[in-house]
């Protein structure tokens, strides 16, 4: 069970948590780039399926997983400039408190975006960051707990992985 988050307490900090969001933004568009990069310098690709989402990203990235990746990017973007133009009404709304939380994880998720090798570790961080964004958006401090909790699991699982189990 989580502990409720205490709200944002002011526009200034909604603008630090937008401005945290579009980091997180900027990772996935260089890590997106790189793997670009990558596969246009690499040997060309053997035809056949393309890597499944657990695969290494630098092994190859479809099309398809390229462009949904960069749509995540987009919505966060979009995520982050609403918060940079709603922090005020945000803030009046009772969202005050969790920024130190909110800021600190986004500041990690942005960090980790930048290591990631697994496309589906990046395709999920991405599309919890988006839930995450929503969540502030809302303007409802009891829709953060769930999205804040998937974002702190899933990064410490990339920080402590389980071994897969033998075969």
């Amino acid at each position: 069970m989580s502990t409720p988050l205490p709200p944002l307490s002011g526009a200034g900090d909604i603008e630090a948590l937008a401005e945290r969001l579009s980091a997180c933004a900027d990772a996935l568009h260089a890590r997106l780039m790189k793997a670009i990069r990558a596969a246009t310098t690499a040997a060309p690709a053997p035809a056949g399926p393309q890597p499944a989402r657990g695969a290494s990203i630098d092994q190859g990235l479809s099309q398809g997983a390229a462009q949904a990746l960069f749509e995540n990017e987009v919505a966060l973007r979009q995520r982050a400039n609403g918060l940079y133009l709603d922090a005020a009404t945000l803030a009046a709304s009772g969202l005050a408190g969790a920024e130190q939380q909110l800021l600190a994880l986004t500041a990690q998720a942005a960090e980790r975006i930048r290591t990631l090798d697994r496309l589906r570790d990046l395709i999920d961080l991405a599309a919890e960051l988006l839930q995450l964004g929503a969540a502030v958006a809302s303007g409802a401090p009891e829709h953060l707990a769930a999205p804040l909790e998937k974002i702190k699991q899933h990064l410490a699982d990339l920080n402590n992985p389980t071994p897969a189990p033998p075969a």
